[in-house]
């Protein structure tokens, strides 16, 4: 009788932590799925939305613009991972749970691999390479270029004027196609006046006076616009990962718990 005492305990005991892990399981996998549901829309969002700065900031760099396909695609991955872990969690199925952890392994290496890729390619995200660019490729307002229509975009979006300051635009291509301009005139500042005193100002910024343009570079009034973005983003990441990682373990202890 204590050894079949103690064995039924020992069931009720395991079964507890067994139920115990599946809702576990249950409530890490239903967080994954949120996260790629988050990760879907501000994907879509930056590539639809027409009235997103980010959107211009990306299309002015095809790297970054690469990783919002990568966002995409790692959204979709989380939502179906998320809803394939709930399935396999509640209903107990070792193939679901198998799948779910080899899925779920994968975009775990993929995670770590865009992360290390990022960290040997910040360079194309420094000021210089954005000043480089700028002067090689700008050529002011020309809408068959997607580069100057994007760097209008962005410098009337934020009132700046080049990377660094108005500066960038000497010795570019911008000054060979417009040698009687010193700055384009989505550095020049839009008050509201009446059509000649606009006509005035438009000149004078062109030619290069500082009390008719906009002097702050793009390149801080971006960073300063998404700096809290940038922290939440990091520390998403930070709790996608660990999520992700109980997510493995929890998956793998239901998957030896079942009989």
């Amino acid at each position: 009788m204590g050894q079949g005492e103690a064995s039924a305990q020992g069931t009720t005991m395991d079964g507890d932590c067994l139920s115990c892990i599946k809702y576990l399981m249950f409530v890490f996998n239903f967080l994954i799925f949120l996260g790629g549901s988050f990760l879907l829309g501000v994907g879509v969002w930056v590539l639809v939305d027409p009235t997103s700065a980010f959107r211009e900031i990306v299309l002015a760099n095809p790297l970054l613009f690469t990783g919002v396909y990568i966002l995409l695609g790692m959204g979709g991955m989380l939502f179906l991972l998320g809803f394939l872990g709930c399935c396999g969690a509640i209903r107990e199925n070792k193939c679901l749970l198998l799948f779910f952890f080899m899925l779920i392994l994968l975009i775990f290496l993929a995670e770590l691999a865009a992360a290390i890729l990022a960290f040997i390619f910040r360079e194309h995200l420094t000021r210089e390479y954005f000043t480089k660019e700028l002067k090689r490729n700008y050529q002011s307002y020309n809408n068959s270029d997607v580069f100057s229509s994007t760097w209008n975009a962005i410098m009337t979006t934020f009132d700046c004027c080049g990377v660094n300051s108005p500066e960038d635009f000497k010795d570019s291509l911008f000054r060979l196609i417009n040698q009687n301009h010193v700055v384009p005139e989505a550095c020049c500042q839009h008050a509201s006046h009446t059509e000649e005193l606009a006509h005035i100002s438009l000149e004078q910024c062109l030619s290069g006076n500082m009390m008719f343009r906009h002097n702050k570079g793009c390149y801080s009034a971006v960073v300063d616009y998404f700096e809290l973005y940038i922290y939440v983003a990091g520390a998403l990441a930070i709790v996608v990962l660990t999520i992700e990682l109980f997510a493995m373990v929890f998956a793998m202890c239901l998957f030896r718990g079942i009989q």
